[in-house]
């Protein structure tokens, strides 16, 4: 009643290059050391564009064109702050040629969107105001808003994110 000797166990495979999460920041800040002037103006100009298509028809901007029935909350300015960085940075990701699957448009545009509702007056919004009312817009959509602006702000940050650290898995030639 001995023991069987056991079979010789098979040569072990090398071991394969560590996988980089899509969410990597070391990895977007690799990517990012490799960007140009080019890319960087066209955050900056983004960034600027995104700041004012949100913020002029919300008010949160002043201009003379629009205005609000509900004074502009603490939290805008930030909110609408972050989003036009990050929508810059996303933006930003597009200049460069890089390889055509690379993901997070779809979320950078949802979360753009989002801070638009989210900033925006309560009463002000013409699909809120039919959909709640009045009473509802002030009871029921105002309390959500700064919900509203956080999901924006996570959004962009994840599509920032991915196109980043597409960018830095595979950067672009001459990069």
């Amino acid at each position: 009643m001995g023991l069987a000797p056991s079979a010789p166990e098979p040569a072990s495979e090398p071991a394969s290059p560590p996988v980089r999460s899509s969410r990597s920041p070391r990895a977007a800040l690799d990517a990012l050391r490799l960007w140009g002037p080019r890319s960087w103006a066209a955050v900056c100009a983004s960034a600027v564009a995104t700041a004012l298509v949100v913020g002029v028809p919300t008010a949160v901007v002043p201009t003379p064109f629009f205005g609000r029935e509900i004074p502009v909350q603490w939290w805008n300015y930030p909110a609408l702050a972050l989003t036009a960085l990050l929508a810059g940075l996303v933006l930003g990701t597009y200049v460069r040629p890089g390889p055509s699957d690379a993901s997070g448009g779809r979320l950078g545009s949802i979360g753009g969107m989002l801070s638009f509702f989210a900033i925006g007056c309560p009463v002000c919004n013409k699909i809120v105001l039919l959909l709640l009312g009045t009473g509802g817009a002030l009871s029921y959509w105002a309390p959500l808003q700064p919900l509203l602006a956080l999901a924006s702000v996570v959004l962009l940050a994840e599509a920032a994110l991915r196109r980043l650290n597409v960018q830095a898995a595979c950067p672009a030639p001459g990069a």
